[in-house]
């Protein structure tokens, strides 16, 4: 048989729970969800940081972005970034007889484009930019980040665009006797939410339920998250302030799932599903009013480290599986894809094949727990370190109070415990697993001890910080 083709699509700021199989949230995704049941779903997949510029360089390295020096988005903080020089292992499907094309979001390197990187084609967010401006060039966005709804046609929409152009690519290569690897990356659904009207119009007459999270009081909680909502001018926003945010949200998320469905209906009617590996999943998640906060920054909470991950590969996966097991999505896809390709792993990937899992059974050895990071952005540098288990997640604050949550309790992470005695023992291992985790992986932030001795003895302060906001008494901010 033939080398596989790969058709890798990422989306940006997908939460897990708002995509159909996961059965939460009534969000409508009716071609993901079938690209579910041909194929494996996972329900524990973890970006190894909620980041948009890392997170990309840490698919392309298969790495963790700090072992790499790249620890913020490069437009923010130059020089921040995966060179070309870096290993990549698209160079290595390159090398060894595919053809590789990307369509879409790149935000790796402000200086080099995805042709430094082992891609043939490119189509960027400019070239939509371009074609927008010259066929509707008085259809302007005027409500800023909150969103609004988009006036141009359905199929001139940036999700259509670009689904179109990773249709011509597919079909460009199709005709060639060469395997193929297609990277389309839509920006989508990272706000501003901008959908066309007729996917809002599928939420119009639906009730947007609140969030479970939204009722976060902060109370014993890190002074940046309080800080978050004044930066936003959020604090006193209710969840009929929120909820039209949400609904576009939902929307843009459908409008995404129907443009990624005529994709997957270009590859039928070429008779390419049975050699094409097809996988979705996105950088990281956000927030969208979970815990009454906007955007990613300065939390790990579940809203923006979980994430969707779908593979679908004829003959290879079983159809309709669902996988608990613990992956990293951008981690450990560049060693599953390469060992599909029949493509030798350089030994410095952080992930791991996940074929000994896609049967749906533990595989021995397999990890009980993820690691992400973050390290600060826009309002100021921040670092934190996550170590999450099915039953506890614990966040390494340097320079606050750290975070432990019983998610058996707890699993929309409202209430703090680390300061409770009795999880004293829980905490030590915690952070020493954590610990050894990031001095594993080279994590910078270990060269110093005085840094390090809050893991190794926990040498932490503790200071219960008083509620806040619209769920707590007597709030009021100067």
């Amino acid at each position: 048989m033939s080398k596989p083709n790969i058709l890798l699509i990422l989306t940006d700021q997908h939460r897990y729970d708002s995509i159909g199989y996961s059965r939460d949230y009534p969000v409508l995704t009716p071609n993901l969800d079938r690209l579910s049941a041909e194929g494996a779903s996972f329900t524990n997949a973890y970006t190894p940081i909620p980041l948009c510029c890392p997170a990309r360089q840490s698919l392309l390295a298969g790495r963790r972005p700090e072992s790499f020096n790249a620890f913020w988005n490069a437009d923010l903080v130059p020089n921040h970034e995966l060179p070309p020089t870096e290993y990549t292992w698209t160079k290595d499907l390159q090398d060894h007889g595919y053809k590789n094309g990307y369509v879409g979001k790149w935000h790796v390197n402000q200086q080099h484009s995805p042709l430094q990187y082992g891609f043939e084609d490119y189509v960027s967010e400019a070239d939509y930019r371009n074609f927008r401006a010259a066929e509707h060039p008085e259809a302007k966005f005027t409500q800023g980040w909150l969103g609004e709804t988009d006036s141009v046609p359905l199929e001139h929409t940036r999700t259509h665009w670009l689904a179109d152009q990773a249709i011509s690519l597919i079909r460009r290569y199709a005709a060639s006797d060469q395997p193929w690897h297609i990277r389309l990356d839509l920006p989508e659904p990272h706000l501003p939410c901008q959908p066309h009207p007729r996917f809002l119009e599928l939420y119009e007459s639906r009730e947007i339920p609140e969030w479970r999270s939204f009722r976060d009081t902060f109370l014993n909680k890190p002074y940046i998250q309080k800080q978050m909502l004044l930066n936003w001018g959020m604090e006193n926003y209710t969840w009929q302030d929120w909820e039209p945010i949400v609904r576009r949200y939902y929307a843009i998320i459908s409008q995404l799932d129907n443009a990624i469905g005529k994709v997957l209906d270009a590859l039928t009617a070429l008779g390419l599903d049975e050699n094409t590996i097809v996988v979705y999943s996105a950088d990281h998640g956000d927030m969208c009013g979970g815990h009454r906060m906007m955007d990613k920054h300065y939390i790990l909470y579940d809203d923006v480290v979980r994430v969707p991950l779908i593979l679908r590969y004829p003959g290879k996966i079983p159809a309709g599986s669902r996988i608990d097991s613990f992956v990293y999505n951008l981690l450990d896809l560049p060693p599953t894809l390469l060992e599909w390709a029949n493509v030798p792993a350089p030994p410095g990937f952080h992930g791991k094949s996940l074929t000994p899992i896609l049967d749906g059974s533990p595989a021995p050895g397999w990890r009980t727990e993820v690691v992400s990071t973050y390290n600060g952005q826009q309002f100021g540098l921040y670092n934190q370190r996550m170590i999450r288990s099915a039953e506890f997640k614990y966040i390494w604050n340097l320079t606050d109070i750290d975070e432990l949550y019983d998610l058996r309790q707890d699993p929309e992470e409202l209430h703090n415990v680390v300061d409770d005695p009795a999880n004293a023992d829980l905490l030590s291992e915690l952070r020493l697993k954590l610990y050894q985790e990031l001095k594993q992986h080279g994590d910078p932030l270990l060269r110093l001890d005085w840094l390090k001795r809050q893991l190794t003895e926990g040498r932490k302060h503790y200071a219960p910080s008083p509620s806040f906001g619209l769920f707590s008494e007597g709030f009021q901010h100067v």
